[in-house]
């Protein structure tokens, strides 16, 4: 039989299996299994007598049996995870901390961040691949496939020297920044993980990691409008910060902070407990801001906390100094475009303002960000016609 008969049938037995309720994926995966049998097992030549005389009806046959058995299959795993999920969680045992080693093993750095953060979120999280999938708004059985993946790259892991604790934090720290999609909460379900690894761990720069988080936290419901807008910091309607987490979050700081054993996290959480601090926008302490931006630089040598530094000077000192701290910066980065805009802008270049919010927007990294760049230069060119 020749193969391009086999293709041509191809939508046929798709819609035959979608009639009889498979959906359009599993049809079509169904399908092209079926087609793989055929070809190893018929001999595709013309007038062969392995071909059988009706090859839709032996294809929709055999693509319906790969159906009902990947969806059997489907449903065992899933009665597994819902099985594994209603069980009580465990004891440590003969003072082994188990939760703990778990954290360091979804962190071990032969996995990469996605697959860290996927294997960090059902192992020690105990999200089900469902839960998880959602999040991050891929199929089921991709997320499926990602956390196989993970688990073997991992199997035979052993725990002879100390975990990293940097790279777990920093894993959490991504689950974090994930955002709020799906039916899970990435950055409620982040803060929880932390604070376990905070109580397990005793240590301030994971203390500091909490704190951060609590604090950025605390002004989601700020963060966008009612159309859904991303909205600045500068224009956030502070009354809307939640005042009881702000405190928990200054109060986590201060005490890691009194270890006098800095960390990056430890510094980022002490900018955002300034920004918290600040009833109106104008009382935002910016020298203070400057000072923490210089020993996160430090700590870091990061180009990003060079780039935010130089928009904090901007504030402190005024744009020409924001200006002159942004040259300094590597033009890469990611929103150096953006910051150079906004300096513009407070200096009073209006034109070049404009032009910086347009072009910012057309490398910005989402639709949210992009939207907003793009109101921030027909803004400016309503202003300066």
């Amino acid at each position: 039989m020749d193969p391009g008969v086999l293709r041509a049938l191809t939508p046929a037995v798709i819609g035959v299996l979608v009639h009889r309720g498979a959906d359009f994926a599993s049809a079509e995966d169904a399908v092209q299994e079926a087609l793989v049998q055929a070809t190893s097992t018929w001999a595709l030549s013309t007038g062969s007598a392995d071909a059988p005389a009706d090859p839709k009806g032996w294809l929709v046959t055999v693509a319906w049996r790969k159906f009902l058995d990947a969806q059997r299959s489907e449903k065992a795993r899933r009665d597994r995870e819902d099985r594994l999920a209603a069980q009580p969680e465990p004891e440590f045992v003969g003072g082994v901390d188990d939760t703990l080693q778990l954290f360091f093993l979804c962190a071990h750095p032969t996995l990469t961040p996605t697959a860290a953060v996927a294997l960090t979120l059902r192992a020690v999280g105990g999200l089900t691949t469902r839960q998880i999938a959602q999040a991050y708004l891929v199929p089921e059985k991709t997320m499926a496939q990602r956390i196989s993946r993970a688990k073997r790259a991992v199997r035979d892991v052993r725990f002879d020297a100390p975990g990293d604790p940097i790279t777990v934090r920093r894993v959490l720290y991504l689950v974090f920044n994930e955002g709020y999609t799906g039916d899970v909460d990435l950055a409620a379900e982040a803060i929880r993980l932390a604070r376990q690894l905070s109580t397990l761990s005793d240590d301030e720069e994971t203390a500091g990691l909490v704190a951060l988080m609590v604090l950025h936290h605390a002004r989601r419901s700020a963060r966008t409008g009612s159309d859904g807008q991303l909205v600045p910091l500068a224009e956030q309607d502070r009354s809307r910060w939640d005042t009881a987490l702000i405190a928990e979050g200054v109060q986590i700081l201060q005490a890691a902070l009194a270890r006098d054993r800095l960390g990056e996290f430890q510094a980022q959480a002490a900018i955002a407990a300034l920004h918290a601090d600040a009833m109106r926008v104008e009382e935002t302490d910016w020298v203070q801001i400057v000072e923490w931006y210089d020993e996160l630089l430090a700590l870091t040598g990061s180009p990003v906390v060079q780039l935010n530094r130089a928009v904090a000077v901007g504030e402190a000192d005024g744009p020409a100094a924001g200006l002159a701290a942004l040259a300094e910066v590597d033009s890469t980065v990611p929103r150096h475009t953006a910051a150079a805009a906004h300096l513009h802008e407070k200096a009073g270049d209006l034109t070049q303002a404009a032009e910086l919010y347009a072009r910012a927007a057309q490398s910005a990294s989402s639709l949210p960000e992009r939207h907003h760049l793009t109101l921030q230069a027909a803004r400016i060119r309503a202003r300066n016609p």
